[in-house]
């Protein structure tokens, strides 16, 4: 079972977490990263979050299925 790593450059200070999913390109739209969340499918730094809207920082690790989001600062 191979896993995916997407590297995600944050240039502010937080992003939402349905947003961040639709971002990296893990779904087509908002409504539809809420329903992931809402779903038990997501993990932010190795625990299932059911918030939508949870504000993700640099150096946190979000993961769905085999795919993991590392989330960076801008350079």
């Amino acid at each position: 079972m191979s896993k995916q790593t997407i590297r995600f450059e944050l240039d502010r200070d937080h992003v939402k977490l349905d947003h961040l999913l639709k971002l990296v390109g893990l779904c087509d739209s908002g409504g539809a990263g809420k329903h992931l969340v809402a779903s038990g499918a997501v993990t932010v730094d190795g625990v299932v979050e059911l918030r939508k809207t949870c504000k993700i920082h640099a150096g946190q690790v979000v993961r769905l299925d085999d795919v993991e989001i590392r989330v960076v600062g801008a350079a």
